[in-house]
């Protein structure tokens, strides 16, 4: 039997082998530690970061001081989706990392807050 991490790390190659961000629609993926959780939105076409945003980045910090890590999850996912407004992107690719998604779950509340607040998931 394979540990945790290599069982995720096999989910991931399998997700990632499908798919792909453009500069039309880059990839929103997501990681999770067992404190914080981080996005970025990538462009794999020029392998470029366009955005990168975390429960430990300087404009969330103090939102998400105190907060369980569900609702931290939810303010990543609308700093996220604000950030990509004022970027101009409307559309992204989801991929969650070989994370399960569930709607109860910091994956599924990242994503839900996202679309919630306008990006097109």
């Amino acid at each position: 039997m394979r540990n945790k991490v290599e069982q995720r790390m096999r989910r991931k190659l399998r997700i990632r082998s499908r798919v792909h961000g453009t500069a039309e629609r880059p990839r929103l993926t997501v990681f999770r530690s067992a404190r914080h959780i981080y996005a970025q939105v990538v462009n794999d076409d020029t392998g470029s970061t366009l955005l990168t945003l975390g429960t430990l980045s300087k404009e969330l910090r103090d939102v998400v001081k105190g907060l369980k890590k569900r609702q931290a999850a939810q303010k990543v996912g609308e700093a996220i989706a604000k950030a990509c407004k004022e970027k101009n992107i409307a559309k992204v690719v989801f991929d969650r990392n070989g994370y399960a998604y569930e709607d109860n779950n910091r994956v599924g509340f990242l994503a839900g807050a996202a679309r919630k607040a306008g990006l097109g998931l």
